[in-house]
Order: structure tokens, then sequence, then C-alpha cells
């Protein structure tokens, strides 16, 4: 969570998370003392996934949320729950806005992750966009392969949406690439950092925590125009990423030999009947799924074909529910995020 751009909904985080039917909580951050979780990140993580796949708030409401007491609880794929709070008129909220909860969208989401140009392939995520937010924690948050995106009181910008999304991908490409136990690697970010572990530690105040500090350089070194349009980080006191020589080639060298070479391309072609044909180079299996251009998700496709021609999907126009979809302009990405998205324009 980013405090200095949240909306009247937002406050500072309540409470780390304790949750019996939580996964075990993550060590501290050993380079820089203490064990206490930053409260804006999930010290659990969501069932395993290839790729980045973005839930929307009615995907997220109908298929994981459960009513239980007359509450309403976010019921995640590996075991972890958080009561929702359903109404802006709850005494836990300090400023009703307008009197709704407005969710993220899913197309500012998927266009904030296009224009992320950090290579996040080899990171997998599974984003939930809430329709209520968590009374645990009022904030978005985010940990080891998952993101929550909660919603504001009033409508969310652009620019709102896509700072904090890129933020919270930024705690898990951390999480992913530059765990914890990685005490050289945070070392050598201190000391191009300039940090040290008296002021700057996983029990200081938010913005002086050096996993708040590693996703604000995230967002302000690899995000798009719309995550920075504010030119501005959480943390006022410390230099300006862009202006820190080598941080940025610091952090893209975590990714280091999980990079890999450059990805082929994914490529689409038309076949009779408004379907359509996709394929890549190499022989790595993974599921295509197909947006509309507002990000819903009309279709997820097993491959076709898996073999010394590569790899290729075969769509037969149909959404999830089985009707046809007309025209349109659609994307595909496949959810290992190798090959990227492509953009097609369908006829009538």
């Amino acid at each position: 969570m980013i405090p200095g751009r949240t909306l009247p909904l937002r406050g500072r985080a309540l409470t780390t998370l304790g949750l019996a039917l939580l996964a075990p909580a993550l060590g501290g951050f050993p380079a820089f003392g203490g064990r206490n979780a930053t409260a804006s990140e999930l010290h659990a993580s969501a069932a395993s996934v290839a790729g980045i796949l973005i839930h929307d708030a009615g995907e997220t409401l109908r298929d994981y949320c459960r009513s239980d007491g007359g509450k309403l609880y976010l019921v995640l794929p590996g075991g972890s729950r958080w009561e929702l709070v359903t109404s802006p008129t709850d005494p836990v909220i300090t400023n009703p806005g307008d009197g709704t909860f407005h969710a993220f969208d899913r197309a500012e989401v998927n266009e904030a992750l296009a224009e992320v140009t950090f290579p996040v392939r080899q990171v997998s995520a599974e984003v939930f966009i809430l329709p209520y937010p968590r009374r645990m924690s009022l904030e978005s948050a985010a940990g080891p392969g998952l993101i929550l995106l909660s919603p504001g009181v009033r409508t969310l910008s652009r620019e709102h949406q896509h700072s904090e999304f890129v933020h919270e991908l930024g705690h898990v490409v951390q999480y992913a690439l530059l765990p914890d136990a990685d005490t050289d690697g945070w070392s050598r970010y201190a000391h191009l950092r300039g940090i040290d572990a008296a002021r700057f530690n996983a029990s200081a105040p938010h913005a002086d925590r050096p996993h708040e500090i590693w996703a604000e350089d995230f967002r302000a070194l690899f995000g798009g125009p719309s995550a920075n349009s504010n030119g501005t980080i959480e943390n006022a006191t410390i230099v300006y990423p862009t202006q820190v020589q080598g941080l940025a080639a610091f952090m893209q060298g975590v990714a280091g030999s999980a990079a890999g070479p450059a990805a082929p391309r994914l490529t689409a072609s038309s076949c009779a009947w408004g379907a359509l044909s996709f394929s890549r180079a190499g022989a790595r299996a993974a599921v295509l799924d197909v947006f509309d251009a507002s990000g819903r998700r009309l279709a997820a496709i097993e491959p076709a074909a898996v073999g010394a021609n590569g790899v290729t999907w075969s769509w037969d126009g149909r959404d999830a529910s089985g009707r046809t979809v007309r025209g349109a302009v659609v994307f595909a990405r496949p959810r290992d995020g190798l090959g990227g998205s492509v953009r097609v324009t369908r006829l009538p």
C-alpha cells in the first residue's frame, strides 16, 4: 500500500496477519533486523499459478467469497480467510466517501501490467480485485504469489490504480527474486540505496521499511507513465530511484539466469467462423487466457498441441458460458508470461 496516494477509506495498516488459517509467517528481514511483518504485505500464499492471473471484482465475489454467520469472507484456494467490510457505513470506515465501494478495473490492472518493463515472466501471482475491503486491514496488500487490491470509497483514478498495483507487484517480485534469506543481496541493495539497519528495518515506520522502499523503487523504475504520474515516492527523505546509479541494473539483475533468453513471441491467425489460432515457438505448455477490451476474461484455453513445432492453442470464438463472441477486439496472453500478449481485431 502507498499511504501518500490513498483515498479516505484507507488509513495505516492495523495489525500484522495472525489468523490461524494463514500459512506460516515468513521470517523477518535478516539484513535489517526484526521479525515484524509489514502490514501491507500478506504472509500467506494463494494457490500456485503460472504467470500472473487477474480476477476481477465480480469473479472474486462469485467464486472466492462465502457468507458465514451473517458476515462475508474472502476465502482463497490456499485456505486463507479474511472478513470483508460490506458497507461504507461500518464504523471501521472513518470516511464513507460517496457511500459505495469502488473496485479496481481489471482493464486498468492489465494495462498497468503490460507497461511494466521489468522481466516478470518468471514471477507467478494471483491478483484478486476485491469488491469490499478486508476488516483486518482496509488497504491493498501483497505476499508471495498473491496481490489483493482493495476498493476505494470514491472512484479510483487510472493513476491510483496503476501506481498501487505496480507497487504491490514490486512486493511479489521481491519475494520471488530477492527473498529475505538472501542476506548478501539485501546488503548490496542497502549499500546502493544508502539505507542502514539502525533506521531502516522491518520494525520501522512504514516508509522506512526496506520492503516498502524496494516496492516503491520497483514502481518508479519499471512502472509505466500512469504508475508514476506524480513523480514522487513514499519516502521523500531518500534519493529518488532514477538518481541512484546502478540501482535499476541491480534490481533487473536479481532475475539472474532465471530470466533466460528472450521468449518467442505469441502470434495469432484467423480461422473459419471467427475462431482464432495462437502459437509460439518452444515446448513449454501453459493455459492461454483470452480477454475482451475491458479486461474481462472470455476463455481459458489449454494447449491444442505441444511439440517440436512449438505450442498451439485453438479458440472457437466462444466465451466461458458458450456464447459466441461477435466481432470485437480481443487480447490473448499465456499464463506463464512467456511470449507476451497479442491483440486481435475480429470481424463481425
